[in-house]
């Protein structure tokens, strides 16, 4: 008897496990075709609710028809082989899910929450089934179903936990996520055999044994690449799923390099041989670091990505200090292997989350730079009046703080709220520049008197050709910030309410 209750617990535990590290793992499935917004996991973790809640009222009603452990057990293994071919069935349906709406808002939302529903709906359905049938085999009489409901659902919920902490940070990012799926189909099909391989249920041990044998087997087939569609013809040469996003480096014909992360829709670095102005939007950075007192001699790129902006630093201003920080160690290294992110003598790489490690320097900075873009959303904690105040404090006298502010094409409702936030710590010394239809600078100066425009043109006369270029051509896009927005605070910063609704405004 207590060899069948030990059973049941494991049955209970396992399948705790299972269903919320699978929620983890579908999450990271979907963020290469529709990112890991808020929507996103907002419709993964709906999708997971509504499943398991249908699931906990069919269980409990079949429970009572026939409260048999075997014929839980059945519907458990039939669970992990559903389990075991989400990986494969994502391959190709994501891609079609995401063609099938072209409009990002839409794909994010309604994409998202089909393509959830059509790969985890029904396992987790029949997942949800374990807890409240369980519940009925356990309870011998009256007196013990409050006793026996609390163990097994405490059990359930501790295996969740031990589920949710082995997906997100050991088995996604050391054996991706195909396997992460499998892993956990096998384990949920392993903790149904002392259930089928009875006397009483003989006919079902061969399944019960063969099953997680086969699912075993899935996992020594190759993981092959996660997202190999590319908008025009490139070639993807690496990509990971590293411990925050899924990350690929595509390779064009013409010898060009580009970083994109989770769904693709923005470029987060880029690089060619031999050349360090891009003609996009870092550019516009490099430049506009340049807009304080004099040329920066000390920089803070908060957000790095794959060290676009800090490698051109290394060939304009190989003199200045560059302090690149970049949360994801993995982007990083590819930056050095595939962007020619050398090791300088003057640029200091960092892992570390921006504002944390902002927080915890003594040094100052004569530019700051904020390109920190989860696309298509920035940080909330980097949007605050307590972030730009920050920032300002370490700056130098004479000092400028540039933030990338993406968003839709037409759209100035992030803007105004960045602008309107950081007139809270610099005052009137806010300025804007166009670099392109979905990225706009925003520039703040220490010195409320400064002059970008001026400073911009006064240093373009001792600078290189290219460079000097760049820098006449970002002073005459500054013009004066914009008016309205609300001030963003760290208790209360919708960014990614406000982006989605930009979006939604746009498509």
């Amino acid at each position: 008897m207590k060899l069948r209750a030990r059973a049941l617990e494991l049955l209970v535990f396992t399948v705790g496990v299972g269903t919320l590290g699978s929620e983890m793992a579908a999450a990271r499935l979907l963020a290469p075709w529709f990112g890991d917004s808020t929507i996103v996991w907002a419709n993964t973790i709906a999708t997971v609710l509504v499943a398991l809640a249908i699931g906990y009222s069919v269980g409990g009603r079949l429970a009572d028809r026939n409260p048999n452990s075997a014929s839980l057990a059945r519907i458990v293994l039939f669970a992990a082989l559903l389990l075991a071919a989400v990986p494969f069935v994502a391959k190709p349906f994501l891609p079609l899910a995401v063609r099938a709406v072209e409009q990002l808002s839409v794909a994010t939302f309604a994409g998202s929450l089909v393509g959830v529903g059509v790969l985890l709906a029904f396992p987790l359905f029949l997942l949800g089934m374990v807890s409240p049938y369980a519940v009925r085999l356990s309870v011998e009489s009256v007196e013990d179903s409050g006793h026996a409901a609390g163990r097994l659902y405490a059990i359930s919920t501790i295996g969740s936990l031990v589920g949710t902490f082995a997906a997100s940070l050991f088995l996604i990012p050391v054996v991706g996520t195909q396997r992460t799926f499998l892993i956990f189909a096998f384990l949920i099909a392993l903790a149904t055999i002392p259930h089928l391989a009875r006397k009483d249920s003989a006919k079902s041990a061969l399944p019960a044994v063969l099953v997680p044998i086969v699912i075993l087997g899935l996992t020594a087939l190759p993981t092959g690449s996660v997202k190999t569609v590319t908008s025009n013809g490139g070639e993807v040469i690496w990509e990971k799923e590293t411990e925050y996003q899924y990350a690929r480096v595509v390779e064009y014909d013409d010898g060009s390099r580009y970083l994109e992360l989770n769904e693709g829709h923005a470029v987060h670095s880029v690089y060619k041989e031999g050349e360090w102005l891009t003609g996009a939007y870092w550019d516009e950075m490099l430049s506009l670091s340049y807009a304080g007192a004099e040329a920066p001699k000390s920089v803070a790129i908060l957000g790095s990505a794959a060290g676009t902006t800090a490698r051109q630093f290394g060939h304009f201003a190989p003199e200045t200090r560059v302090d690149a920080v970049e949360i994801d160690e993995d982007v990083t290294e590819v930056g050095q292997e595939l962007f020619d992110l050398e090791d300088q003598p003057n640029l200091h790489l960092h892992t570390a989350d921006a504002r944390p490690w902002l927080q915890k320097q003594t040094r100052k900075y004569d530019a700051i730079m904020v390109d920190a873009y989860h696309q298509p959303y920035i940080p909330f904690y980097l949007t605050t009046k307590e972030f730009f105040a920050l920032a300002k404090s370490h700056l130098n006298p004479g000092g400028v703080l540039v933030v990338n502010s993406a968003h839709p094409e037409g759209s100035t409702a992030l803007e105004k709220v960045l602008t309107a936030t950081l007139r809270t710590s610099f005052g009137e010394a806010v300025w804007r520049s166009d670099s392109g239809p979905t990225n706009t600078h925003l520039i703040a100066t220490v010195d409320p008197q400064a002059d970008p425009v001026a400073s911009l043109t006064a240093t373009a006369e001792s600078q290189p050709a290219d460079l000097a270029g760049a820098l006449t051509d970002s002073a005459a896009r500054i013009e004066p910030a914009l008016r309205g927005g609300t001030v963003y605070t760290d208790d209360v910063a919708p960014v990614e309410w406000l982006t989605d609704l930009s979006l939604l405004e746009v498509a």
